[in-house]
């Protein structure tokens, strides 16, 4: 389990659209504790610390600990929204968590041992088919992310989700065998062909005593004015 987050916020006082607009046009941006068997808590997050937590990673699979007036509360964000155009976030959605509670959440896969992986030596290429996993796991204890070891592997093997190791009390949501990765035989270059020069073309040959006709028409005016001074003569 990574160390999770630390957040401050503030309880709104004020919903709806015209009070979201005033939160987002200062450092604030609106937000909605749930869950547990409690009522909803409406509260205002800072946007710049927020962000930084969305796009450092683990935004979804670290515990948040959240200190609403003076009291901590434990959650999980379950959502997110973000403006289409600029991209800026826009509203969060934490769930209220225990120690007992158990959730649904994708963990990222991490591939480890490549240096001893005889396929990746040989030439083989690592084809990632899922880069994250669906656990069941302890909403306190979600790992960081699930190890996949390319060890001893050659050209042409596959990892599926049988061949994981899950840490204690995690299990995968689904049921059946699914594939993690491949190595992958390399794929060769081709060398294109050379297209035809435009200047290459075949020359021709011309036999002794064959009249070749065309060219510049001033040759044959001498030609036939030669002609006519053999026969003056």
């Amino acid at each position: 389990m990574a160390e999770g987050f630390t957040l401050k916020a503030d309880v709104r006082e004020r919903t709806g659209k015209g009070a979201a607009r005033a939160l987002r046009r200062g450092d604030q941006i609106p937000a909605v504790i749930y869950g547990n068997n409690e009522p909803p808590e409406a509260i205002a997050i800072p946007r710049k610390e927020v962000t930084l937590a969305l796009y450092g990673g683990g935004f979804r699979t670290n515990l948040w600990q959240i200190d609403v007036g003076g009291r901590t509360v434990q959650a999980l964000a379950r959502d997110y929204q973000r403006d289409p155009v600029g991209e800026k976030l826009m509203h969060v959605d934490f769930l209220r968590v225990t120690a007992r509670s158990r959730v649904t959440v994708n963990v990222p896969v991490s591939f480890v041992g490549e240096d001893q992986c005889v396929g990746l030596r040989d030439g083989g290429v690592l084809n990632i088919v899922a880069h994250t996993v669906s656990v069941e796991a302890g909403a306190t204890t979600i790992p960081e992310a699930i190890e996949v070891s390319l060890a001893g592997l050659e050209i042409g093997a596959t990892i599926t989700s049988e061949d994981l190791t899950l840490p204690p009390d995690v299990t995968f949501t689904n049921d059946e065998a699914f594939p993690i990765a491949t190595i992958a035989t390399p794929v060769e270059d081709v060398p294109d062909e050379e297209p035809e020069a435009p200047g290459d073309v075949p020359a021709i040959e011309v036999a002794e005593g064959d009249e070749v006709t065309g060219g510049d028409g001033a040759g044959g005016g001498e030609g036939e004015g030669s002609a006519e001074g053999d026969e003056a003569s």
